[in-house]
């Protein structure tokens, strides 16, 4: 019996507030364990605990379908339906105590020609105190509790702005590292636009989702850093894409944008030679 896209979110949320109780209790934790993976990025405990939580409740609630986690790899990836699991982006910012890191939870599906698309996500970020979230044509909401003990506020829809001329914009991005032939036009970029800042990771391409942002874009990506951030921009009305502008999740690097500078950023980051 196949599940309605209500039930699939409610099970999504379940597993971010199972992972939000561990991730919580090991942020700024004096004993935390950082130890370094192939790629020589950073992988603490508490990113293989939550991941292990998410597997469990999925093998439990969801067996038959796949998985596809940072930590941990991929299981049933040929499957119709599969989740897609990062445990916590901006890992290095969780080790240092800088609060701008979230759990992302995504669900994919294929379709009878093999295209894949995110048709439930969520973004929980317990130390900001939100969780934002959506499913295929439902819309976009964010949740913030208040007062970091439980008083939630009720979901509030979210929107991307209406900006249209990129010397209004306001662009967000992570570094001016992976960039490659792409660095001097995306510096061009940013002297083009109103404002630049780096806030990074999710956090960028949820304030577009918001509205607050009109341009976020990273140029190195995976699957799991993505999907969820996929489907909420979308269905906030905005557009998810990689830098080459194939809508999705699936390209190597993403942009987000509210629709309407999106393809002048894709015309813009073009390389060059």
């Amino acid at each position: 019996m196949g599940t309605s896209r209500g039930e699939d979110l409610a099970l999504a949320h379940r597993l971010a507030d199972a992972a939000d109780a561990i991730t919580l209790s090991r942020y700024q934790a004096i004993d935390l364990s950082v130890t370094t993976k192939p790629d020589n990025t950073p992988v603490t405990d508490a990113d293989k605990s939550a991941e292990d939580a998410i597997r469990a409740l999925l093998h439990a609630h969801r067996p038959d379908d796949g998985i596809v986690g940072e930590e941990f790899g991929n299981v049933g990836i040929e499957k119709s339906r599969y989740w897609v699991i990062d445990p916590i982006d901006g890992t290095k910012n969780f080790l240092r105590g800088v609060p701008t890191w979230a759990t992302l939870i995504a669900l994919m599906e294929k379709s009878g020609d093999g295209s894949e698309k995110v048709v439930v996500g969520v973004v929980s970020a317990p130390a900001l105190f939100r969780r934002w979230y959506a499913f295929e044509g439902g819309g976009a909401f964010v949740i913030v509790n208040k007062d970091g003990g439980g008083a939630s506020s009720s979901p509030r829809k979210i929107s991307v702005s209406a900006v249209s001329k990129i010397e209004d914009a306001s662009i967000s991005h992570s570094d001016f590292l992976g960039w490659g032939q792409r660095l001097e036009p995306f510096r061009t970029l940013l002297d083009q636009v109103w404002r630049t800042r780096a806030h990074g990771d999710f956090w960028s391409h949820m304030l577009v989702a918001e509205g607050a942002v009109d341009i976020a874009v990273e140029p190195t990506l995976a699957l799991w850093d993505m999907a969820a951030l996929d489907i909420i921009v979308r269905e906030a009305g905005g557009r998810f894409s990689n830098l080459d502008g194939i809508d999705g999740s699936l390209g190597g690097n993403g942009l987000s944008t509210n629709g309407v500078l999106h393809d002048y950023v894709v015309r813009a980051l073009k390389p060059q030679g």
